[in-house]
């Protein structure tokens, strides 16, 4: 008897749980508008000119033909809205369609491939068949979203589709490709209880929600790019052993010139270099070396200085660029007489000295 009453209690509270959810929906009121006859139209009699007529507030009534809803039948959920959660995404306020734009994040990336590449990944990825309809036009189409509502009690129950939907994906670009606009349609509903067509504000939001969604992976995949990127830079070996313009053993750093002028203080500071004199204009600095002392302490705890392999003297470290318009430059070290260091030296020190160059571990 008690677990009678249990189930039966369970499916009120299943009944009930529906009627709120779709009350939730609908506007509240006696709606005695409704129910009020319109009057006669006013007859203005000749050869009197009749006045002219606006239905700017004019309340739709039971006893005339209305394009929308009226009185409990009116949906009184605000509009879904689009959010541009991605980086350097914005909104048309007076767009009827449902869109949102990109604007160029990523130098490197195409914007219209990188968006549509993101698209197609977060359909596939919900199990969706993904469709190219028009290439010139970039206009897309999805396989069928099923919404899926589970139908029975505890160990009885099974799952049944109750709406399925289709869109349209179109990406418009701008001339320059900087900006790309992403719209997205429904094309296809079906509702199992109902022939029905889906209702506007209805339309409106399951469109939003789709284009939210979508926006929010490719804001997920420009934070996956730049996380990759970083870590690529991070560990990537920007500094090798080749030759200057004059065939001398150098250093060869990819960075500009300017740039490598302006970190090398730093780098001295830190392996042991003192800095007593520098010529701009040539690129030249010139400095005493002296091996910097690490006591037992420092090993202990993790702060032992890096040791470059040189002698404790002067040394000119001289920067050209490579000339061959890749941005390299050729890092020469020439010691007091202006012999520059040879290729086994270079080699020796390069472990130590290769991070140092490469600025990663210099603050």
């Amino acid at each position: 008897m008690n677990r009678r009453i249990f189930i039966f209690s369970l499916l009120s509270l299943s009944i009930s749980a529906c009627s709120n959810v779709d009350s939730a929906k609908r506007a509240s009121g006696d709606f005695d508008y409704v129910k009020v006859k319109e009057t006669a139209p006013l007859v203005i009699p000749p050869p009197l000119e009749e006045p002219d007529y606006k239905n700017d507030y004019k309340v739709a009534g039971a006893n005339q033909i209305f394009a929308g809803p009226v009185g409990e039948k009116i949906d009184v959920r605000a509009p879904a809205l689009v959010l541009p959660i991605a980086t350097s995404t914005r909104v048309e306020p007076d767009s009827p369609a449902v869109k949102i734009w990109f604007d160029q994040v990523l130098e490197d990336k195409n914007l219209t491939e990188f968006i549509l590449a993101a698209l197609k990944e977060k359909v596939t990825s919900d199990g969706v068949k993904f469709t190219e309809i028009d290439a010139k036009k970039q206009i897309y189409q999805s396989g069928w979203y099923h919404k899926n509502e589970e139908k029975g009690m505890l160990f009885w129950s099974d799952t049944e589709t109750k709406e399925s939907m289709r869109f349209q994906y179109q990406l418009k670009a701008k001339p320059h490709g900087r900006s790309v606009a992403l719209i997205v349609k429904l094309i296809d509903y079906k509702n199992k209880l109902s022939d029905t067509p889906i209702d506007p504000i209805d339309k409106q939001r399951v469109e939003v929600s789709m284009l939210n969604d979508i926006v929010g992976y490719v804001d997920y995949k420009y934070r996956q790019y730049k996380k990759e990127n970083h870590l690529m830079r991070a560990t990537q070996k920007i500094v090798a052993i080749g030759e200057n313009q004059k065939g001398e053993p150098s250093y060869i750093i990819e960075m500009e010139k300017d740039n490598v002028w302006t970190n090398l203080p730093r780098f001295f500071e830190k392996y042991g270099f003192d800095i007593y004199d520098l010529n701009e204009s040539k690129n030249i600095y010139y400095v005493n070396f002296e091996q910097p002392e690490s006591s037992l302490w420092d090993s202990i705890w993790g702060d032992a200085l890096p040791v470059i392999d040189f002698e404790n003297k002067k040394y000119q470290f001289i920067l050209t660029s490579l000339g061959d318009k890749s941005g390299k430059t050729a890092l020469t070290i020439y010691d007091e007489a202006g012999n520059a260091l040879d290729t086994e030296t270079l080699t020796r020190v390069f472990d130590v000295i290769e991070p140092g160059l490469s600025f990663r571990n210099v603050r």
